[in-house]
């Protein structure tokens, strides 16, 4: 068990070193181009606009992942890692490799994506339902 944490540990440090490295890199690039007046005509700055949102869309998810790493660097820490929190049975050790921050084992992961997907599909139906009536009332 130990050496799996230490194996998981060196991953998930490998991990977050290359995800810095990403952002560091993407946000000198961004300092450089971003710098001084608009240049070019107005389909270049349009398109240098997308690529600083899309940049800044990449920089939250890495955060993300940043924060998960650091979570399950706690949880090993906390010798809590490698365990699922739902039914707390032992994750595989194939899944954490792919997965290393997983906190969850496959069952309970899909289990909790299915519950996400009905009550996401719910709240739309309600929200239309919601529109559907409002429009026949103001007529």
């Amino acid at each position: 068990m130990v050496e799996k944490q230490e194996e998981m540990k060196d991953l998930l440090l490998k991990m977050k070193d290359e995800i810095l490295k990403g952002i560091n890199k993407a946000v000198k690039s961004g300092t450089e181009s971003g710098a001084g007046e608009p240049t070019g005509d107005i389909y270049d700055q349009a398109s240098s606009e997308r690529d600083r949102e899309l940049g800044l869309l990449l920089n939250d998810r890495e955060r993300g992942k940043l924060r998960q790493i650091d979570e399950a660097l706690i949880r090993i820490e906390d010798d809590e890692y490698g365990v699922c929190e739902e039914c707390e049975e032992e994750i595989p050790l194939g899944r954490l490799k792919v997965m290393p921050f997983a906190r969850f084992c496959v069952r309970c992961q899909s289990d909790m994506e299915k519950l996400q997907a009905q009550t996401k599909r719910f709240e739309e139906e309600r929200a239309f339902r919601e529109i559907t009536f409002g429009e026949e009332e103001e007529g």
